[in-house]
């Protein structure tokens, strides 16, 4: 008899759950700060220090997440995807073994099918990305419902939200499909309440939520100069921070502040410990070839096209590369740039379709518009004006080149703020190659939408924005359609 029960407690403990916690202690709370700093291996040590403290706290799950996603989100490396797909397959699976009753349990759920989303668009896995952020989505929205006031559900559901919002059109119908509803008006209304919450635990979570507010500001929200004035006000650490200082140096870029980003990328901590990535390199050599350095420029291309071992962005580097050849004037160096371009990276980026379809087309573009172009793109307005001075269509023998030239012009007219001036060149361009296989027409009606937009002028600008939409078949047209879509939702206030 005593055998018997002796047998039956230990098949009990053999075949029992311990039941799951949720538990972000002292080591959790310093991994989550050092790993959402890019400081990976200080952060996967404390993890694996978590994890021998409690084998039962799926807290070190979650933030082995953000390790693995980090790491092939910015490096894209297939044999690291190989490696950690399983083990992202496994976390989604322990964290179904949570305990329900947890506002952490969907929470978890989400941030691991989000992070499968986001890395499975890197990998080119579209269907997957959809039916995980899909998954995502709906763990979050059936949080919200189960437990209002848990915080960190607006950090994941309101950028969520956004995106949602603004789908490409190719895309809404399957959206539909699934029940996917955004908000741009609402969801960044809730992402702005919750980065100035004195809660602590919106505190705690403050840097993730800070780097997903700074990018809705920038790109949906068109409000580049609030993203730069929340990043100083808020004093975010862009040395020691390394997410912080990739996002700033990016935002500052992608806004022509071209000495800004160096110095960003330049200060930024050089201790050892910070996830590696070539993306450095990528963002420098944009500072230099905006600068036209180009000797510089070709040795940061080259570098990063030698380290980098995913696709994104690898057919747009090479046709910078090849640019920055031509303008040197080696054009052996420029046309092998070409060659390597149509080998290698994909074309799911707007940016790597138009660099692969220049390259097909075996044209180069005008000197001229060229450096103007780069200067502009950098911020220095004036130096590519005076390349542009005295000259009008007539000194461009190409369709496109007159029509790039008035594009040009009015990009920069309106950096230096010559609003008339710029609406009027851009008209000319809307004008001119609405019919175009160019982006220069439908940018060009995105732009003068932005200036109405400014004015306060919301019909005239919601006009721009619906006539940049109609235009079909054009060089980065998700991106564009997407800034326009964003812009009428602004207008309406949706």
């Amino acid at each position: 008899m005593k055998k018997s029960l002796l047998l039956c407690f230990i098949l009990v403990s053999l075949f029992a759950r311990a039941e799951k916690v949720y538990d972000f202690n002292v080591t959790c709370q310093q991994a989550y700060h050092d790993i959402t700093s890019l400081k990976l291996t200080s952060g996967q040590q404390l993890v694996t220090q978590a994890k021998q403290q409690n084998k039962d706290n799926l807290v070190p799950d979650l933030l082995q997440g953000y390790i693995d996603f980090f790491v092939l989100f910015f490096n894209e490396d297939p044999d690291e995807y190989q490696a950690r797909r399983p083990q992202m397959e496994n976390r989604i699976s322990r964290f179904e073994e949570g305990t329900e009753s947890s506002p952490y349990y969907n929470y978890c759920l989400a941030v691991g099918y989000l992070q499968k989303a986001m890395v499975a668009v890197k990998f080119n896995e579209r269907f997957t990305a959809f039916m995980a952020f899909r998954k995502a989505f709906s763990y979050i929205k059936d949080n919200r419902k189960a437990f209002p006031g848990f915080l960190p559900n607006t950090m994941i559901y309101a950028p969520m939200q956004v995106v949602v919002g603004v789908i490409p059109d190719g895309y809404k119908g399957i959206a539909g499909l699934f029940g996917l509803k955004g908000s741009v008006k609402e969801g960044m209304k809730q992402m702005q309440g919750f980065v100035n919450s004195n809660d602590p635990t919106a505190k705690f979570f403050f840097n993730e939520a800070a780097f997903y507010y700074c990018y809705l500001l920038f790109y949906i929200q068109n409000e580049p100069q609030q993203a730069f004035q929340f990043i100083k006000q808020n004093k975010l650490d862009v040395v020691n921070n390394h997410l912080f200082a990739y996002m700033t140096a990016n935002l500052a870029l992608n806004n022509k502040q071209t000495d800004y980003a160096e110095s960003i990328i330049r200060n930024r901590s050089s201790a050892t410990g910070y996830l590696e990535t070539p993306v450095w390199d990528y963002e420098m050599a944009f500072v230099k070839i905006h600068q036209l350095q180009l000797p510089e420029a070709i040795y940061y291309f080259e570098r990063f096209l030698h380290h980098f071992k995913g696709n994104f962005y690898v057919k747009d580097a090479y046709q910078k590369l090849s640019w920055c050849y031509y303008l040197h004037g080696d054009m052996a160096a420029a046309e092998n740039a070409r060659k390597l371009l149509l080998k290698r990276g994909n074309t799911l980026s707007d940016a790597d379709k138009q660099a692969n379809r220049e390259a097909k087309s075996g044209e180069y573009p005008n000197v001229t518009l060229l450096k103007a172009r780069l200067l502009n793109d950098g911020g220095y307005n004036t130096a590519a004006l005076n390349i542009l001075a005295g000259k009008t269509i007539k000194d461009f023998a190409k369709p496109e080149e007159k029509l790039e030239f008035n594009y040009r012009l009015a990009r920069i007219y309106d950096e230096l703020g010559r609003d008339s001036d710029a609406i009027q060149a851009y008209n000319a361009t809307i004008k001119m190659g609405e019919n175009s296989k160019e982006y220069y027409a439908a940018r060009a009606a995105w732009q003068t939408g932005i200036l109405y937009e400014q004015a306060g002028r919301r019909e005239m600008a919601i006009s721009y924005y619906q006539k940049c939409l109609s235009m079909k078949d054009h060089d980065y047209k998700d991106a564009i359609d997407q800034k326009a879509k964003a812009g009428i939702a602004r207008c309406k206030g949706q």
